[in-house]
């Protein structure tokens, strides 16, 4: 062989770069164009559009037997879509599951699955038919309303868009992923969709928001709550957004028992309720979830429902936040509204969408009608003829009857009367019956209906306003055969759930002791004893660790922890660990990032940061400050000034106020000051403040009190003794005296270890430096005088003391059963501490 033919049969040179890119895209298109996008005006995909044609070729219509899937399925892959039928399969099963279509196209009999994630038969076993609606989709397909495409092998044609007289892209919904790309539309509501194409029709220059007055939002077919409408308005005006639909739920109360029960109704599109319900028997399982006793699937022909009983004493509210944070009965569905416009992907907005179908069905109606008038035209060229030969009728038989053939018949009547060939030829088939008197007539209605029609489809092609109006008919028509109610509810108000709203609102007992351990507990661990009882533990402690601060506050409220070196600390009640009874909990150090050598010697509870309020603070050695509440609303992390210290000095406690209260300082050596806090001026956040009280040698701040009217003033001392006083025992002085004494302090009584203001219907918590704690009714202890010596309030042992006191609403806790005097209650929660 000579050099020049191995040249000829070398193949020429391909840059594997430049083919790869050739290649590759040419992939990417097929993809995108043949398989994963819907187009814009039908808003099917191929294999969408293949299945409904095929059984239309097959005569396989809503009001006709039912043939086997297998059978569709096989003309499918056979005559249009070449490739896999399970594809195919699984295209026409989700055409017929009314959970994944929000307007099925497909009639199925047979197992078509389930929401619970159940598959379906296979195709031998099943049955289909078109839906009456999916004939919309199809109608008009023979009057050459659009193009017709070659086949795979191009030995069919197929059509390249359906005529659609519905936006199915929007009603139905749409979903894939292409390369680079995806597409992800919510279903809507008929009705609502029909209102907003003819909004459009009629105000073309009509806007994405004023369209939301007629398609306020996705109407998915499970229905569900869609909360905020900020992600629907980016999605129709951007063509991206994402909203978040919650399950339908309800609360059940059985009014016997009144045990109350968690009822889903309805649960977000595309959610697999067998695997939500599996979802929160695991989290029940691992304790995340810890207020249900069970859950059960109770779902049944009427429709769904998925019960979950509440335990006692745990809220449904904070248990159905839990759901919603923790499982898919809150999901997001992320709209991305991207589909095939002119063989080109695009991302469009809702007003786009509409006005590439008004764009769409324009084509249609006008393809249609120019069909349907070149066929009425060739009708009336017909019957011209046949006229002429009415009128003739005579010369017309005669001359037929005198010709030897038929050509030559058809030739003569040509000549004779001015026929064309189709007119001749009509007029040779015409059966001799249309000759009669009454079969004439016909002949010249007919050709009077047909002129009509002309001029009918001349000036519907001639006028766009007609156009419209007879696609807005046609919408007319669907709506009120089709339409129906909106399935989901669109809440407008919409916020992210927080850790609070999955944590049930209750009063907590906080402890803290000396070295600086926190935790807390539920109030209702504690039950009331009588005065005069042991009490019982409440945190565990070392010898030398003891609790040395108690407090009662919501898990929603704020803590400000204020230390000695004058910074505080905020944090949630919630943060707080919460530990057993006798467990120290968890160091402040590793709750809040303290500085080396600072320790918590002060702690405000506060419902919530509100304009108007001020803290009061007490220093150790007597200075008061007062700050507006604000000040101290957005610490950091490391801490904020609260106020400046003089050297030697310590923050002792810390009050809220409105601003137009008595302020009571209480000592160790039993004197007290009242003075109104008008007196102490509203100072900055780093300001030192003023002197509050004029202290004796040795003396010390042991307690501050913002007073209540008709309360009364509840002294304890370190010895377990102590007494109530009525307030008005107090004189009311100037900022700065020595005070008065408010009760007697001696080798009994021991120094004054804290002050507190109470109420008949108060409990009162003693907690000792060995950690015991009693609680008991307030109202048991009688109002003294101030200058007294008070009534022992706790049994204690040697070396034991008094440490901290607290007051507790009594409707704030159960109702606890009395405690034998000196013997503690019984609780089999809270066995008391063995003595």
């Amino acid at each position: 062989m000579s050099d020049n033919s191995t040249e000829a049969l070398q193949s020429p040179e391909v840059s594997i770069e430049n083919e790869m890119k050739r290649s590759y895209l040419d992939y990417a298109m097929s993809v995108i164009i043949g398989r994963a996008l819907p187009d814009v005006r039908d808003g099917l995909k191929p294999v969408h559009r293949r299945v409904l044609f095929a059984m239309r070729e097959l005569k396989n219509d809503y009001n006709k037997p039912y043939k086997k899937s297998a059978r569709i399925v096989g003309d499918v892959i056979g005559k249009y879509h070449p490739h896999g039928d399970s594809a195919v399969y699984e295209t026409m099963v989700r055409m017929a599951q009314d959970f994944a279509m929000r307007y099925p196209l497909v009639d199925g009999q047979g197992n078509f699955g389930s929401i619970d994630g159940d598959p379906a038969a296979a195709m031998r076993y099943t049955e289909v038919r078109m839906q009456r609606l999916a004939h919309e989709m199809l109608e008009d397909l023979d009057k050459e309303t659009v193009n017709m495409i070659p086949n795979y092998d191009e030995s069919l044609e197929e059509p390249s868009v359906l005529p659609a007289k519905f936006p199915a892209l929007l009603v139905n919904g749409s979903s894939g992923i292409a390369v680079g790309m995806a597409t992800n539309i919510p279903p809507h509501n008929l009705s609502e969709v029909i209102e907003g194409i003819k909004a459009l029709i009629d105000n073309p220059m009509i806007t994405c928001h004023e369209l939301m007055a007629f398609i306020p939002g996705p109407d998915f077919p499970t229905a569900g709550v869609i909360h905020g409408i900020q992600g629907i308005r980016d999605a129709y005006e951007t063509g991206r957004g994402i909203v978040r639909v919650r399950a339908q739920v309800a609360v059940e109360e059985n009014k016997k028992t009144g045990q109350e029960t968690i009822v889903v109704t309805e649960i977000p599109y595309q959610v697999n309720k067998a695997r939500l319900i599996e979802k929160i028997a695991e989290l029940m399982k691992h304790k995340v979830i810890e207020g249900l006793r069970f859950v059960r699937d109770e779902s049944d022909r009427r429709g769904m429902r998925i019960a979950m009983a509440v335990k006692k004493d745990h809220m449904a509210g904070i248990i159905i936040n839990q759901l919603y944070k923790h499982t898919q009965m809150e999901n997001s569905f992320g709209i991305i509204l991207l589909a095939v416009v002119k063989n080109r992907p695009q991302v469009l907005t809702l007003k786009q969408i509409l006005e590439n179908f008004v764009l769409h069905r324009k084509e249609i109606v006008i393809r249609r009608t120019r069909f349907d008038l070149n066929k009425a035209e060739a009708r009336a060229h017909i019957l011209e003829g046949l006229k002429i030969a009415l009128d003739n009728l005579d010369a017309v038989v005669q001359l037929i009857r005198s010709s030897k053939t038929p050509p030559e018949a058809k030739e003569r009547l040509m000549q004779t009367f001015s026929l064309t060939v189709i007119q001749a030829q009509a007029i040779l088939d015409m059966r001799l019956q249309r000759l009669t008197g009454l079969e004439r007539d016909k002949i010249v209605e007919e050709y009077d209906a047909v002129l009509k029609d002309i001029a009918r489809f001349k000036e519907i092609l001639g006028s766009e306003a007609l156009v419209l109006g007879i696609i807005k008919n046609e919408l007319d028509i669907l709506k009120g055969e089709f339409g129906d109610e909106r399935r989901t509810q669109i809440v407008a108000g919409s916020r992210a759930l927080t850790i609070e709203d999955m944590i049930a609102e209750e009063d907590m007992v906080v402890t803290i002791t000396n070295t600086g351990y926190i935790k807390r507990n539920p109030i209702t661990l504690y039950q009331s004893q009588r005065r005069g009882g042991r009490g019982k533990t409440a945190m565990g402690t070392k010898d030398e660790d003891y609790v040395t601060h108690l407090f009662v506050a919501s898990t929603h409220h704020y803590f400000l922890f204020f230390t000695n070196l004058g910074k505080v600390y905020w944090c949630k009640v919630y943060d707080i660990p919460q530990a057993g009874r006798q467990s120290r909990g968890k160091a402040i150090v590793n709750l809040l990032e303290f500085a080396d050598g600072e320790r918590m010697t002060a702690v405000l509870a506060v419902p919530a940061f509100e304009a108007g309020l001020h803290v009061i603070m007490a220093t150790r050695n007597a200075t008061v400050k007062k700050t507006d509440l604000m000040a101290y609303s957005r610490p950091r992390t490391g801490g904020i000034i609260a106020l400046h210290l003089a050297e030697g000095d310590e923050l002792i406690a810390v009050k809220l106020s409105d601003g137009t209260q008595n302020v009571f300082l209480g000592t160790a050596m039993g004197k007290s000051i009242r003075f109104h806090e008008t007196d102490v001026r509203p100072t900055g956040r780093t300001a030192r403040g003023v002197r509050g009280m004029s202290l004796a040698e040795g003396d010390r701040v042991v307690g501050m009190e913002v007073l209540q009217h008709g309360q009364t003033m509840f002294t304890v001392t370190e010895n377990g003794y102590g007494k109530r006083t009525s307030i008005d025992e107090y004189p009311l002085h100037r900022r700065g005296g020595k005070g008065v004494i408010t009760i007697k302090t001696n080798q009994r009584n021991g120094q004054v270890v804290s002050i507190l203001l109470v109420q008949d219907e108060d409990d009162l918590m003693l907690v000792t430096d060995t950690g015991k704690l009693i609680r008991m009714p307030v109202s048991g202890t009688s109002v003294i005088s101030r200058n007294t010596q008070g009534v022992r309030l706790i049994v204690m042992e040697a070396e034991e003391r008094v440490v901290s006191a607290a007051s507790l609403a009594e409707e704030d806790a159960p109702n606890g059963g009395d405690a034998e005097d000196d013997a503690g209650g019984t609780d089999d929660e809270a066995p008391e501490v063995q003595e």
